[in-house]
């Protein structure tokens, strides 16, 4: 991919205002008029918490990208080629293109993108890349790194570019204390919004809301009663404990998995963190009908290893979902708009496949399984149209 620089700029073109800790929280919906301020013609501004108002005198070149969810988005409203950065990209961006082999004429290049958080995020690296724009919570860089103050974020927001970013909607967790005040939690698609105001791309994410609504109504208006539904457990597999997730709480983490109402197996788990830890025995306990191992369509877990080493495991040979040969490979928690589609018609069909079709399953390192026209839970000729021609 070929990165847009801003080193030939007279002057940064980017104004973030509201962002420095104690800010008001403006967090409402996008400024009028498409986003545009009355203050200039060009200009417009996008409010979202916990950065206040955050103002652009040009639509960003460049993205400073870390959770691949903003890059679904950039691929989704047609700016794809801004990302400069990703997380774990080798597994991000393969598992994006793994989707998007099956819309034509859309792929991502993330082959030589720098992973932003390898190593810890620094001043240095922002300066370095120098992004129009910050698709990062500044809540979580002071929250997860302690080389980093409510103050340095400010500094980057105006001598580089704004951050815009929510990381703790992912399941409503707290934010750091400098932005508590500020604070406020959205969906994926309600981030997506904010996103396509930034690109001053509101047609496109009308056109795909549209398509989101068409296909999670088509999907729950047919859901079986209640009693019928299968349990389920959302986890990943470690070294003999499970990475264990919510189905049906708060979060955009859980984006693909809460519009379909299975009966949860962990439900009355808690945990202080984003996520659980629990052993086999206990996993055993709760003895789920169904497994969605999560991070399964990506590289760094084949589906069939996941299957042995349950099998190879005394108490999870004994697990239903085992035995039922119901372990099935789960998407993505950094999900956007495109993969949350497909992540929603592949768990509809895992979960409820004499509702909406066999899932045919899945081969790691291949792409989206091909599912027959006919039962598909939406268009894809469609959603290919919205993201190359913006129609």
């Amino acid at each position: 991919m070929q990165a847009t620089g801003n080193a030939s700029r007279s002057r940064r073109s980017f104004v973030a205002t509201g962002i420095a800790a104690g800010s008001a929280a403006l967090a409402g919906c996008v400024s009028e008029s498409d986003g545009r301020s009355e203050t200039g013609s060009d200009s417009y501004t996008v409010s979202m918490a916990p950065m206040g108002d955050v103002e652009f005198d040009a639509v960003p070149e460049s993205a400073f990208v870390t959770f691949p969810q903003y890059a679904d988005m950039a691929v989704a409203l047609g700016h794809g080629d801004a990302v400069e950065t990703l997380f774990a990209p080798d597994m991000s961006g393969s598992t994006m293109n793994a989707f998007y082999d099956r819309l034509e004429g859309v792929s991502f290049e993330w082959e030589g993108l720098q992973n932003p958080l390898d190593g810890g995020l620094s001043e240095e690296q922002l300066y370095a890349v120098d992004s129009d724009v910050h698709f990062l919570d500044p809540s979580y860089v002071v929250k997860t790194d302690d080389d980093w103050t409510a103050s340095d974020v400010s500094e980057i927001a105006e001598t580089i570019g704004p951050w815009l970013g929510n990381f703790h909607s992912g399941v409503h967790s707290d934010p750091a204390p400098a932005y508590a005040d500020s604070y406020e939690y959205y969906t994926l698609w309600e981030l997506f919004e904010k996103v396509a105001a930034v690109f001053q791309e509101q047609g496109r994410y009308e056109a795909l809301a549209e398509l989101y609504d068409e296909t999670r109504d088509h999907i729950e208006s047919n859901l079986p009663p209640e009693s019928d539904r299968p349990t389920v457990a959302r986890v990943t597999l470690g070294d003999g404990v499970f990475y264990a997730y919510h189905l049906n709480t708060p979060g955009f983490w859980q984006a693909e998995t809460r519009p379909l109402g299975a009966r949860d197996a962990l439900a009355d788990m808690e945990w202080s963190g984003d996520w659980g830890e629990i052993s086999y025995e206990t996993m055993l306990d709760a003895d789920p009908d169904v497994i969605l191992h999560l991070w399964g369509i990506t590289p760094q877990y084949a589906i069939e290893n996941v299957r042995r080493r349950m099998e190879s495991d005394p108490a999870g040979s004994e697990l239903t979902a085992v035995r039922n040969d119901r372990v099935v490979a789960s998407g993505m928690r950094y999900q956007g708009p495109i993969m949350n589609l497909f992540q929603l018609e592949m768990t509809a069909k895992q979960l409820y496949p004499e509702r909406f079709g066999a899932w045919p399953g899945y081969d790691s390192g291949e792409s989206y399984p091909e599912i027959p026209a006919d039962e598909r839970l939406f268009d894809r000729q469609r959603l290919a149209r919205i993201i190359t021609d913006g129609v």
